[in-house]
Parts: C-alpha cells; sequence; structure tokens
C-alpha cells in the first residue's frame, strides 16, 4: 500500500513485553505465553433481549479462565468463545494487542478483544515462573487531591 509520498507502508516489528512488565489500566501487549491451565467457566443462560428479537436464540457465550505465563509470572487470561479452543493445557501462543482488565475492580486479568488475535506457535524453550502470580496482586483504586487548587 502506497503512501501519499509514494513511499510503502513497513509493518511495525512487535515490541514482545514479559508478563512482569504488565501493569493496571494498560493495552496493546504483545507476549509469548505458555498455557499453564485452562477451567472452563459456568456461564449462565440469560439472553440478551434486545438480541433476542431480532435474530432468534442466541447460544451461550464460551468462557475459560486460563493461568498463562512466562519465565518471569503468570496472570489469568480470559479467553472467549474461539479463544477457548486455542487455549490448550502446555501449549505456546502469542497474544497480540492484549489488554488488562480489572476484575472486581482490585486484579488484574489478560483479555485479547476483537482487535487483537492469539496464534498458536511451537513450543517456547522457557520454563514458566508459577509463584509469581500478578493475578492475586490487589490494587486499589485512589484518588489524590488535585495538587494546583490552593
Amino acid at each position: 500500500m502506497a503512501t501519499a509520498t509514494g513511499q510503502a507502508n513497513a509493518k511495525r516489528k512487535p515490541v514482545f513485553v514479559k508478563v512482569e512488565d504488565l501493569k493496571p489500566g494498560t493495552s496493546g501487549h504483545t507476549l509469548i505465553v505458555k498455557v499453564v491451565e485452562m477451567t472452563p467457566v459456568k456461564t449462565s443462560a440469560r439472553p440478551n433481549r434486545s438480541r433476542a428479537l431480532l435474530s432468534g436464540p442466541v447460544p451461550p457465550a464460551r468462557i475459560a479462565e486460563c493461568v498463562v505465563g512466562d519465565e518471569t509470572g503468570t496472570i489469568i487470561f480470559t479467553a472467549r468463545n474461539e479463544q477457548v479452543d486455542l487455549m490448550t493445557k502446555g501449549a505456546t501462543v502469542i497474544l497480540r494487542n492484549a489488554k488488562i482488565v480489572m476484575f472486581k475492580r482490585t486484579t488484574m486479568r489478560l483479555a485479547v478483544d476483537k482487535w487483537g488475535r492469539i496464534e498458536v506457535t511451537e513450543p517456547a524453550k522457557f520454563a514458566v515462573k508459577e509463584d509469581n502470580n500478578l493475578s492475586l496482586v490487589e490494587y486499589e483504586l485512589v484518588t489524590v487531591p488535585d495538587q494546583g487548587m490552593n
């Protein structure tokens, strides 16, 4: 694809981050992680009324909580629908454009929405550091008073 100046747009090289570098409220992360554990979550069959009226019955969403990690730590990844099929125990995956979602406003979870991508890749050679689970760290939202007003 050429731009107005006639030069082709080169794709940016992804910058891979480690699990220990993830912070609350951040997004756009690219990580290579191993799936340590995968637990399907039971979802209620509550139909969304507005959607049910237009298109008929909607199948319930499939959700799984997966512990994923690298050599620096682990975090819980929330897989949805087709993502659940890719997150098998022991698989190595690349999470592109992942974001941190705060669960119950206190703990971090990793997620990939419709703008991101999950790719299964060749098995990684690293050992997952399971004793550093970032999803067990509780955060508190603190309101900082405005310093400019006197």
